[in-house]
């Protein structure tokens, strides 16, 4: 593998003749060198002071892992309109395109109807597109909550084994992960792909409580549990970008 430094970015040039640009970031906080993949690209973020050769090695240590992530976010360079009060838009939901629209009241809440979603804000409007990312926020956590919770319901006594706990945020590369603890993550962006898809990765990460790693055996287990997967996992890996890139629309800067 080749490299080719140039200015705050590295280029990776691969056994396949592709060209990856890694954003490089000194953080004053980082304890370890750490790669994030966005729908923007690629960053490698490394303490203060850490040498430009180990930056190297550590990329071309997880070069295929990089190439991989980045073949299934399909990143996309078109930006998505900006939210904006009082503008009507549309954004998938659970996998089908929906209305997004705004509605003056006394309190702030959303609104469901069968054709979107009505953002209503109080007068006056001066911190209303924050309100409006938060009610979002919330909305879409709840749909994948309650999802989520009926399909445990099948799965644990399967498996015989459960989760401590769930959680739901805004991922930034990853769809679901199992943490240490036995704590499930679920990306928030799943609430706008379909229900099938996300209950893909759960299934995904629920196999791990059995199988840590990603193993023939882990992958009979998923098979077990959710014939036909790979049509979910492909469907993610086609619009993965286009589903994260909506997220940060609707909730701005809100994953960590």
């Amino acid at each position: 593998m080749a490299q080719h430094l140039e200015g705050d970015w590295l280029e990776l040039a691969t056994v396949g003749g592709s060209l990856i640009r890694v954003l490089k970031s000194a953080h004053p906080r980082a304890r370890r060198l750490r790669l994030t993949i966005t729908p923007q690209g690629a960053r490698v973020t490394y303490p203060v002071g850490t040498h430009p050769a180990q930056v190297s090695a550590f990329l071309r240590t997880h070069a295929e892992w990089l190439e991989q992530k980045l073949d299934e976010l399909h990143l996309i360079v078109e930006p998505l309109p900006p939210l904006r009060v009082g503008y009507p838009c549309s954004f998938p939901l659970r996998g089908e395109t929906m209305s997004l629209d705004w509605a003056e009241g006394p309190y702030p809440k959303i609104e469901a109807q069968a054709e979107g979603l009505t953002l209503v804000i109080p007068r006056p409007h001066t911190r209303a597109l924050p309100i409006a990312r938060g009610l979002l926020a919330s909305h879409l956590e709840s749909l994948i909550r309650r999802d989520v919770s009926r399909w445990l319901a099948g799965y644990v006594p399967l498996l015989g084994l459960a989760p401590t706990s769930l959680r739901i945020r805004p991922m930034k590369s990853l769809w679901g992960s199992l943490d240490t603890r036995d704590r499930i993550n679920l990306d928030l962006s799943l609430a706008l792909a379909p229900p099938a898809a996300l209950r893909y990765v759960l299934v995904h990460e629920l196999c791990h409580l059995k199988v840590r790693n990603h193993s023939p055996r882990f992958w009979n287990q998923v098979e077990n549990l959710l014939p036909g997967w790979r049509e979910q996992r492909d469907w993610l890996r086609q619009h993965g970008a286009m589903l994260k890139a909506e997220l940060d629309r609707l909730v701005d800067d809100m994953a960590d």
